[in-house]
């Protein structure tokens, strides 16, 4: 590491330390040149991501859109802001350790429900409602059925 002092390229690590909830790591370093001390941070580099969305157009991925998806799903629900950027970071770790670097919204869509069936059953509702567009009632009574079939199903395995 090049010191911003002397610029000699040999500096010892004093002290590291996870910094930012830990995806970054603070490292404080000592040049062996001047002796004079400075900071530095490791940021784990991300890939980008890129959204297919439905009409064949791409964007970059924006985790801002997964988080606002889920308030307004689960608007006047007893769900937590914080539950719903919880949801959004474990997509985007999923997202991020996956080997593609391109991914469909239907597929970010179905990851999305998959967790609000387990965190709110009325959210998984009313997100699916927009996201699967159901054209009439039948089609919503269908997807109300299946949740009720696999709730059922549930309570038998417990």
């Amino acid at each position: 590491m090049k010191c911003p002092y002397c610029a000699y390229l040999e500096s010892k690590v004093i002290d590291s330390r996870p910094a930012e909830e830990g995806s970054t790591i603070r490292r404080r370093r000592e040049c062996l040149a001047c002796r004079k001390r400075f900071t530095t941070y490791e940021i784990m580099e991300r890939l980008p991501l890129v959204v297919v969305k439905r009409d064949g157009s791409r964007q970059s991925f924006d985790r801002v859109k997964i988080i606002n998806g889920l308030v307004r799903a689960c608007e006047k629900r007893p769900v937590t802001y914080s539950q719903c950027e919880a949801v959004a970071d474990e997509i985007e770790t999923e997202l991020q350790s996956a080997l593609e670097r391109e991914i469909t919204t239907t597929e970010i869509g179905e990851m999305v429900m998959s967790r609000l069936k387990k965190l709110d059953e009325v959210a998984y509702v009313r997100f699916a409602s927009v996201y699967r567009q159901f054209k009439d009632i039948n089609t919503f009574m269908e997807e109300l059925t299946k949740l009720l079939g696999d709730k059922a199903q549930e309570a038998q395995e417990s």
